[in-house]
C-alpha cells in the first residue's frame, strides 16, 4: 500500500470520516453550482413553465 505510512500520523478513525465529509461537501458544492449556473435547470424544475 503506497499510503500506508499516512495512518501512522492520522488515525483511521479520524482520517476516514474527514475524507468522506470532505468528499460529500465537494460533491454537493459542485452539484449546487452546476444547478445554479445551468440555463436549463430552472425550466426543468418548473416542469417547463417559464424561466
Amino acid at each position: 500500500m503506497n499510503n500506508g505510512r499516512m495512518w501512522t500520523v492520522v488515525s483511521p478513525t479520524v482520517g476516514v470520516p474527514i475524507f468522506f465529509i470532505a468528499l460529500a461537501l465537494t460533491s454537493l458544492t459542485v452539484h449546487y453550482f452546476v444547478a445554479v449556473n445551468s440555463p436549463f435547470f430552472k425550466s426543468f424544475v418548473n416542469f417547463g413553465a417559464g424561466g
